[in-house]
């Protein structure tokens, strides 16, 4: 029997790697967001508001929560196909801020005060939810489709040159993209039964960014290593108490300047491969 401190810090995990997930496909494109803590926020209140509201099961709910952040990431993916860089990511921030600011004053889920009364997956749910979506993320990398998305990444012009829809791709990343950040945010409201918009802030959105930058984020591994990395290092360091968080970030800067390129990729994939 696993234990509730191990159950927890695995559902964690299972929830942050979904996240990252989000980032690591926007990324493919060439785009970097700050806001995808916002389509985790409505996954989780979209989700969270069928079960306890409507009785829906909680697979579907989460899986219609999902779609709605789907959408929204679409809605959002056309201004976005105007900026890059920086200012890509400052608008993205900015439409967290001001998700989070809509929860914040939604009095039909509960406003600053939060939401409960959902059913509580178990640890098996949320994997069977991780496991999958990175079997499918993983094969989606040795497609076509991804080598596109990844020409779009490294020169748009060129690519646009050779016939590749641009606009398609990019907006297609952000849909897919914020539709798993929506499974992730039904995942995290079902599993610690209670949100808040405050779960759901910039803090949130940087999380899964550094994820994706710590495990690596040329293939599908990487989030999944930087998430773990994430949730079980400051636990692993408790031993030492109030330099826990502090010993905790030392070791992300000294994992970075050892292997800039994350934790694992494509290279070491290939010289572990027999």
């Amino acid at each position: 029997m696993i234990s509730s401190y191990a159950s927890g810090l695995l559902a964690d995990t299972g929830i942050a790697f979904i996240a990252a997930l989000s980032v690591h496909l926007v990324l493919a494109v060439g785009q970097l967001s700050l806001g995808n803590a916002a389509f985790m926020a409505c996954g989780a209140y979209v989700a969270s508001v069928l079960t306890v509201e409507h009785g829906v099961p909680v697979h579907a709910a989460i899986a219609a929560g999902a779609v709605v952040s789907g959408l929204l990431g679409v809605l959002v993916g056309f201004p976005a196909l105007r900026l890059r860089g920086i200012y890509l990511a400052m608008a993205t921030l900015g439409f967290g801020e001001m998700t989070r600011s809509f929860f914040l004053t939604l009095d039909a889920t509960g406003g600053a005060a939060g939401y409960s009364g959902m059913q509580r997956l178990s640890l098996g749910a949320i994997w069977a939810w991780a496991l999958p979506l990175l079997v499918l993320v993983l094969l989606a990398e040795r497609s076509r489709l991804w080598l596109a998305m990844n020409a779009v990444r490294d020169d748009e012009t060129a690519a646009r040159l050779v016939g590749l829809d641009a606009v398609a791709l990019k907006l297609g990343a952000f849909g897919v993209a914020a539709a798993l950040a929506g499974v992730a945010g039904g995942l995290f409201a079902h599993w610690h039964i209670f949100i808040e918009p405050s779960a759901f802030a910039l803090e949130r959105s940087t999380e899964m960014v550094l994820a994706v930058v710590l495990g690596g984020s040329t293939v599908a591994l990487g989030p999944l290593f930087g998430a773990a990395a994430l949730v079980l290092a400051p636990e692993a360091l408790r031993f030492i108490a109030d330099w826990r968080l502090a010993a905790f970030g030392g070791l992300l800067i000294a994992i970075l300047l050892v292997r800039p390129q994350g934790i694992i990729d494509r290279r070491l994939i290939q010289a572990l491969k027999p």
